[in-house]
């Protein structure tokens, strides 16, 4: 859709323009996030323009999950997550996404959800990472998916 935020970053993936996508799976686009005040912080892009998981077919559903649990897993070997938190939200951008966090002890003031930072400091640019990292933060979930999905 012309209006979607998530289907204009497909298409810039589809033409090589999105410098945070990662990989390509059945159902959906790897990318890593454009904060990245959580390392690692993921979010995997269904390929459809579906708003909701029930109005996918159940095969597309189940592709969606099966491979959004492998990046999961990829993340938090890539980026030595002590926990993972796994969101779909769909509030602000109405497409199917996840958003993927590899946590660690004390990286928020108080144990808590993401979302409880405040949003100045998860989206400032300093969590903008530079060219390197980006670089650093992609190849290390390559490998990670690489080892991944050799599994299954």
């Amino acid at each position: 859709m012309k209006n979607c935020l998530i289907c204009q970053r497909i298409t810039a993936i589809q033409q090589h323009q999105n410098p945070w996508f990662v990989r390509e799976l059945t159902s959906g686009y790897v990318v890593l996030a454009d904060s990245q005040y959580f390392k690692g912080y993921t979010l995997f892009l269904a390929k459809a323009h579906v708003t909701e998981l029930h109005l996918m077919t159940p095969a597309q559903k189940t592709r969606f999950l099966i491979e959004m649990s492998w990046v999961a897993e990829a993340c938090a070997l890539a980026f030595h997550a002590d926990k993972m938190n796994i969101e779909m939200l769909g509030n602000g951008d109405a497409h199917a996404h996840w958003h993927l966090f590899p946590r660690h002890l004390g990286d928020t003031p108080k144990p808590g959800p993401v979302w409880w930072v405040d949003p100045a400091i998860m989206y400032a640019d300093t969590a903008t990472p530079n060219a390197t990292e980006l670089a650093t933060a992609k190849a290390a979930l390559n490998q990670a998916l690489d080892h991944v999905l050799a599994k299954y």
